[in-house]
């Protein structure tokens, strides 16, 4: 497995993009959408999941996420891994990798909007804060201290 920090520049982008378009996840769209339409700046990414040519999962690293008004930055988004590969620990692959990055550019912790149960307090998140997501739901905030 390989994973690649890519940006609009990289030739992987286009790959990424239609992969996301295309994967079974209804919120690849939404990352599609934001790739295709320069939703990334400064030292935001997507992060890349590729076993040799085939991309298999992904997730971002931005500023927001979908619960408006709220001061956390920074993000671990649109984390997915294809269906194929789940059950080998691919998504605490991705995080790790999206913690390294944002180390690197400064940030000492990191947020994640889910709405899953016990799903990311194994990779050391913890819950700190409830919001209502502007589709009625209510999704809990994590945050992970970067080490």
């Amino acid at each position: 497995m390989n994973i690649h920090t890519i940006t609009p520049s990289d030739e992987m982008w286009e790959s990424l993009k239609n992969y996301a378009e295309n994967c079974s996840w209804r919120a690849g769209k939404a990352l599609a959408y934001h790739m295709d339409n320069n939703g990334f700046s400064d030292w935001e990414r997507v992060i890349a999941l590729s076993d040799n040519a085939n991309i298999c999962g992904f997730c971002t690293v931005s500023k927001t996420d979908c619960i408006p008004n709220v001061a956390y930055t920074p993000y671990i988004g649109y984390l997915f891994v294809g269906e194929n590969y789940r059950g080998n620990r691919l998504s605490g692959k991705l995080i790790q990798c999206a913690m390294e990055y944002l180390k690197s550019v400064g940030f000492n912790r990191v947020y994640l909007v889910s709405d899953h149960i016990n799903l990311y307090e194994r990779y050391g998140f913890h819950i700190i804060d409830r919001k209502m997501a502007p589709w009625g739901t209510e999704e809990k905030i994590y945050m992970k201290e970067i080490n």
